[in-house]
């Protein structure tokens, strides 16, 4: 049987990564995304780009009903902690009553597709060092309203998993990163030095908190995470995307300094610092590599270097 996957928020980062997957895999992908001034999208073989409003129910329910797909990759969010802070209320709006709206629209069709949802590491919160790398298990405790409403869109994917065996996964997506990200720490200093190199900008770069570890996933290895994690995960599970291992992001910005070749003067900035910020972000993967047999294969170094491929491309 021919695979139909509706990939919600294709124009997103991660979206726009899976979607490509997916069509050289040989499904047939409806991408929706929501603004209709996003700039055109590739024109390849099964491949359908419709704008929805995840936040119109009656809209959701048209496009499900019209393509009838047996996987749905629930990507489409507001999925910035920064903006969460300053705009909750549609940070809420979108992210909990737009999969509520989804997963309604799941249950009334005669056959339920598979939900993969891409839940959030900012779930967990703060988490001590004695529990890292932290397990699917650990308390939800998350920081900020972005944290919070991913808390919402997992415990509401296995409520209609519970209820209405709906065969819904949830995917804690740590720190992703790869060629068109933006708004976060890798992308806004290789940015940077791609700027300098080409004599867009002076030479200095601004930073903001470089004390906190992290482990970035390679965006390869995210989507593949969430192809296998539908393939082979099991239904009503969570589980962690993660890096193998964290680097203090003063580490990173030095591999990206090293790998571009420039010299340029780090200049620490107040607007890019957070109200709250993880020491540690870290999760352990042991349970989609044993269930689905997942593994990242991309190093720090491999990802810096597609991204400043990527920014040497587009300035």
């Amino acid at each position: 049987m021919t695979k139909i996957a509706l990939v919600t928020g294709a124009e997103g980062f991660v979206g726009s990564h899976l979607v490509k997957f997916l069509q050289v895999k040989g499904w047939k992908v409806i991408g929706s995304y929501l603004n209709v001034r996003t700039p055109s999208f590739p024109k390849l073989p099964r491949l359908t780009f419709t704008q929805c409003d995840l936040r119109s129910a009656r809209r959701v329910t048209q496009i499900l009903k019209r393509y009838r797909p047996t996987h749905v990759f629930h990507l489409g969010a507001q999925s910035l902690p920064t903006v969460s802070w300053e705009d909750p209320v549609t940070t809420f709006d979108s992210n909990i009553m737009g999969s509520l709206h989804l997963f309604e629209a799941v249950r009334r069709l005669r056959r339920a597709p598979v939900v993969v949802s891409a839940c959030s590491s900012a779930e967990y919160g703060h988490v001590a060092p004695s529990a890292m790398p932290v397990k699917e298990e650990h308390p939800l405790r998350p920081l900020h309203p972005y944290g919070i409403s991913k808390v919402c869109l997992d415990l509401l994917a296995r409520e209609y998993f519970l209820d209405y065996s709906i065969p819904a996964i949830n995917v804690r997506l740590f720190n992703t990163t790869g060629p068109g990200k933006t708004n976060d720490a890798p992308s806004d200093f290789v940015r940077q030095l791609a700027r300098i190199k080409k004599g867009l900008q002076a030479p200095v770069i601004e930073v903001g908190n470089l004390k906190p570890r992290r482990a970035f996933l390679d965006v390869n290895d995210a989507v593949r995470g969430l192809y296998l994690a539908a393939m082979k995960g099991k239904r009503g599970e969570a589980y962690n995307l993660c890096a193998a291992r964290t680097y203090p992001v003063h580490e990173i910005l030095r591999t990206a300094i090293r790998l571009c070749g420039v010299k340029a003067e780090v200049r620490p900035v107040s607007r890019l610092m957070r109200p709250s910020d993880e020491k540690i972000i870290f999760g352990s993967t042991a349970k989609i590599r044993r269930d689905t047999g997942w593994k990242p294969v991309n190093s720090i170094e491999q990802t810096l270097k597609s991204m400043l491929k990527y920014w040497d491309a587009v300035l």
